[in-house]
C-alpha cells in the first residue's frame, strides 16, 4: 500500500485525510521537516509515498492525477508531490536539503523546487489544487472547488483529445460511461481488452461461417468489441491503470483482432466458393505498411532539430479550420471509420467486395499520409540525431547476412534510400521474371543492398521510407510467390507467415516507443532478419514442390510465431518493460 505523509498542522473541517485513504493511500502526519524525514525513511523503499501540505485544498481527481499516475517516477500538483520507488532517493536528497537549510515548517512546494529533477506536473484544467495562506484565501479555493464538477472533469478527461469522427462522435459518447461503470465494479483496462478481443475473435467465427446471418452477426460484433477497445483506453485514463502488461495488450491486440477478422472473412468466402486469400493477405500487407511509414517518420522526427517546413505550416492551418480537420481525419481512414466501413459492409455484401473496398480505401489514405509525409521532409530544414537514426535501423530489421554485407563492404554505393530502393525494384522484376531461380538471385541482390542502405546511419531528408520499403520487399515477396504457387492452402499459409512477421515487427515499434530499444540482437538474428527470410523464402519456392512449399511455409510461420511471442511475453510481463498505455494508431 502506498504511504502519504501529511506534513503540518491539520486545518479544521479538512477532508484531505479522507480523500487520501479513497486513493488507497496510508495516511500518516508529520508536524515538521524532521517528523516527515524520520517518516519518509521508515516507508518500505518498494513502496510509493507521497508529501502532502495539510493546507491543501482541492479536487480528489487533482490528488488523483498528481499523485497515482504509475508512468512517472517523481510527480507534483501544488501542495503535493509523489515519489515511485525509482525516486525515492531523489525526493529523500531534496527532503535532507529542505531540513539542512534550517527551520522547522516543510514547505511542500519549496520541496518539489528543491527536487532539481524532472518532475511530472499533470494538466489540471480547471481542477483545483492550491495551498491558501489564510482563512479568506482557503474559503475562497473551496468555493472554487464547489463550482467545478471533478467527476464531468475526469468523464471528459477520459476520452482522447485527439481522435476520429466516427470515435469522437459516434463511439465516445457513450463508451466513457461505459468506462465509469466499469471502474465501479473493479474492473481493470486488461479485462476490458481482452473482452475486446475475445468479441473480435467471435466476430471473425461468425464471419467464417459464410452465411448471410453469419456476416450480419460479424459485424455487429466487430463494432461492439471497437466500442469495448476505446472503452479500455477510457478506463485507464478515468482510472489511471497504466501498466505493462496493459501496454503490451492494447498495443498489440488492436492488430490481432483486425487480422483474425480478415482471415475470418478469407474463410467465409472459401465457404461460399469464393478464394479471396491473396486480397486478405494483401489488406494485411497494405495496413501494416501503412504503420511502418507512420512509425517510421514519428521516430525520424521524433527529436529533430528546427521545423521549418511551410507543408506542416500549412498542415497548422488547416487544423484551425474546423470542417477541414474532420475531412482529414477521416480521409486516412483511422481505425474507428475502418472498421465501421468493414462491419457496414461485411453486414450488407461479400468478402470481395469488402477486401476490395478496404484496398482502395487503404491505398488512397496511405497516398495521402505518405505524400504529406514527403512533403515535410522536402521542405524542411532539420538535423536528425543519433538516436532517430538508431530507432530507424531497428525498425529496418536487418539480420546477421545484411550485417555482414555492411561489414565486408565497406564502399558506399550512394544514398540509404537511392539503395534500397535499387534492391526492391531488382527483386520486384525478378519476382515476375517467370524464371524458376531468378527470385532468388533477385533475393541475393537485396539482401546485398540491405547491407550496404544500413551502412551509414539513416540521417537523409527521406530515409525513414527505408523501413517501409523492406516491409513492402519482405511481404510482398510471400504474396507473389505463395500467390504463383497454385495450391489450395498455400496462401493461408502465407497470410500466418506474414502475420508472425508483422507481430515481430509491431513489437520492434512499441519498444521503441516506451523508450525501452529494439528487440534482442539474439532474437532478430534467430528470426533471420527481413533480408535472410526473404532469401530464405525465395529459395525453397524454387527448390521445393508447390505442395511442399505450403508445408515450408507453414513450418516457418509456426517457428517465426513461436519465437517472437515468446521473448514478446517475456519482455512484456518482465519489471523492465515501460509503464505506458498506448494512445492508438495515427493513422
Amino acid at each position: 500500500m502506498p504511504t502519504a505523509i501529511v506534513t503540518g498542522q491539520p486545518v479544521p473541517g479538512s477532508s484531505l485525510e479522507s480523500d487520501l485513504r479513497a486513493l488507497g493511500f496510508e495516511v500518516r502526519t508529520a508536524s515538521d521537516s524532521a517528523d516527515t524525514a524520520a517518516l519518509l525513511a521508515a516507508v518500505p523503499a518498494d513502496r510509493r509515498v507521497a508529501v502532502v501540505d495539510a493546507r491543501f485544498v482541492g479536487h480528489l481527481h487533482a490528488l488523483r492525477l498528481g499523485l497515482t499516475d504509475p508512468r512517472f517516477p517523481l510527480a507534483a500538483i501544488p501542495g503535493a508531490v509523489t515519489a515511485q520507488p525509482a525516486g525515492r532517493q531523489t525526493l529523500n536528497g531534496a527532503l535532507a536539503r529542505e531540513a539542512a537549510g534550517g527551520g522547522t515548517d516543510l514547505a511542500v512546494d519549496g520541496l518539489v523546487t528543491a527536487l532539481d529533477a524532472d518532475v511530472h506536473r499533470p494538466e489540471l484544467g480547471s481542477l483545483v489544487a492550491a495551498v491558501p495562506a489564510d482563512p479568506q484565501a482557503r474559503n475562497e479555493v473551496r468555493q472554487a472547488v464547489a463550482a467545478v464538477d471533478d467527476e464531468a472533469v475526469r468523464l471528459k478527461s477520459a476520452v482522447k483529445s485527439r481522435d476520429g469522427f466516427f470515435t469522437t462522435f459516434f463511439v465516445s459518447p457513450y463508451s466513457r460511461y461505459l468506462a465509469r461503470w466499469c471502474a465501479r465494479r473493479g474492473l481493470t483496462p486488461n479485462q476490458v481488452t481482452t473482452a475486446s478481443l475475445l468479441t473480435a475473435l467471435i466476430a471473425a467465427g461468425c464471419a467464417a461461417t459464410g452465411t448471410r446471418a453469419g456476416f450480419v452477426a460479424a459485424g455487429v460484433l466487430l463494432i461492439a468489441s471497437f466500442v469495448l477497445d476505446c472503452t479500455d483506453g477510457q478506463l485507464a485514463r478515468y482510472s489511471l491503470q497504466y501498466s505493462t502488461l496493459g501496454a503490451w495488450l492494447d498495443a498489440t491486440f488492436d492488430r490481432a483482432k483486425e487480422y483474425a477478422y480478415y482471415a475470418g472473412l478469407a474463410l467465409g468466402a472459401a465457404r461460399g466458393g469464393d478464394d479471396v486469400w491473396a486480397l486478405a493477405l494483401g489488406a494485411m500487407i497494405l495496413q501494416t505498411c501503412r504503420h511502418v511509414v507512420d512509425f517510421s517518420f514519428n521516430e525520424a522526427n521524433h527529436d529533430a532539430t528546427a521545423n521549418t517546413s511551410p507543408t506542416a505550416a500549412l498542415s497548422d492551418r488547416l487544423d484551425s479550420v474546423g470542417w477541414t480537420v474532420w475531412v482529414r481525419r477521416m480521409i486516412v481512414l483511422p481505425i474507428g471509420e475502418r472498421w465501421a466501413l468493414i462491419a457496414v459492409l461485411t453486414a450488407a455484401t461479400t468478402p470481395r467486395i469488402t477486401f476490395y473496398v478496404l484496398l482502395v480505401g487503404c491505398a488512397l489514405a496511405a497516398t495521402y499520409t505518405t505524400a504529406g509525409r514527403v512533403l515535410r521532409s522536402l521542405t524542411r530544414k532539420a538535423t536528425r540525431t543519433d538516436r532517430a537514426a538508431k530507432a530507424l535501423a531497428d525498425l529496418a530489421d536487418n539480420g546477421p547476412l545484411a550485417g555482414f554485407v555492411s561489414r565486408a563492404m565497406p564502399a558506399r554505393l550512394g544514398s540509404p534510400l537511392l539503395v534500397a530502393l535499387a534492391g526492391v525494384a531488382v527483386l520486384t522484376v525478378s519476382l515476375f521474371s517467370g524464371v524458376t531461380w531468378a527470385p532468388v538471385a533477385g533475393a541475393v541482390v537485396y539482401a546485398l543492398a540491405c547491407g550496404q542502405a544500413l551502412a551509414r546511419p539513416l540521417k537523409g531528408a527521406l530515409d525513414w521510407l527505408v523501413p517501409p520499403l523492406f516491409r513492402v520487399a519482405e511481404y510482398g515477396t510471400v504474396l507473389v510467390l505463395a500467390s504463383k504457387s497454385g495450391v489450395n492452402g498455400t496462401l493461408p499459409a502465407a497470410f500466418g507467415l506474414v502475420a508472425a512477421v508483422a507481430y515481430h515487427h509491431y513489437d520492434t515499434v512499441y519498444r521503441i516507443r516506451g523508450n525501452a530499444g529494439a528487440p534482442p540482437a539474439w532474437l532478430v538474428r534467430a528470426a533471420g532478419g527481413q533480408e535472410g527470410r526473404t532469401l530464405l523464402v525465395t529459395v525453397v519456392a524454387a527448390v521445393l514442390t508447390a505442395t511442399q512449399f505450403k508445408v515450408a511455409l507453414t513450418v516457418l510461420a509456426v517457428a517465426v510465431a513461436g519465437l517472437v511471442l515468446v521473448e514478446s511475453i517475456r519482455f512484456w510481463v518482465s519489471a523492465g518493460a515501460p509503464a505506458v498505455h498506448d494512445e492508438g494508431e495515427p493513422a
